[in-house]
């Protein structure tokens, strides 16, 4: 079992930039991919960005695509979600998540199987 732990969520104004680190402990961080879900206050949770099954590229949601950036840093077992140009629409609890290297699917909440971290909060004001 991987446990997680989200932070650097924040408040910040339309514009701005904010940088999620996600530390995961536990098993051994490499046997899984990772990824962001958010949820918004009345919203379902949904798919931000993930990582591709080697770690070496990733996905994005339409929405946050040319803005946020993913990355992963082995030696600290944590990945981060780089925000650029922070929309109001993105106001919401993101959460990272953990999914078995190997598995198929990267976009849905079943697919992450193997942890999720309790959420950081991130509110952009316009």
């Amino acid at each position: 079992q991987v446990q997680l732990v989200e932070s650097g969520g924040g408040w910040v104004q339309a514009g701005g930039s904010l940088r999620l680190s996600c530390a995961a402990s536990g098993r051994t961080f490499s046997s899984v991919a990772m990824g962001w879900f958010r949820q918004a206050p009345g919203k379902e949770r949904e798919f931000v960005a993930a990582e591709t099954w080697n770690s070496g590229d990733a996905y994005y949601a339409d929405s946050v695509k040319g803005r946020f950036t993913m990355s992963r840093d082995n030696a600290k077992s944590t990945v981060y979600l780089q925000m650029n140009s922070l929309k109001p629409e993105d106001t919401a609890i993101y959460y990272c998540a953990a999914r078995p290297r190997f598995s198929v699917g990267y976009n849905k909440i079943s697919d992450y199987t193997a942890s999720w971290g309790q959420g950081t909060q991130v509110t952009v004001s316009s």
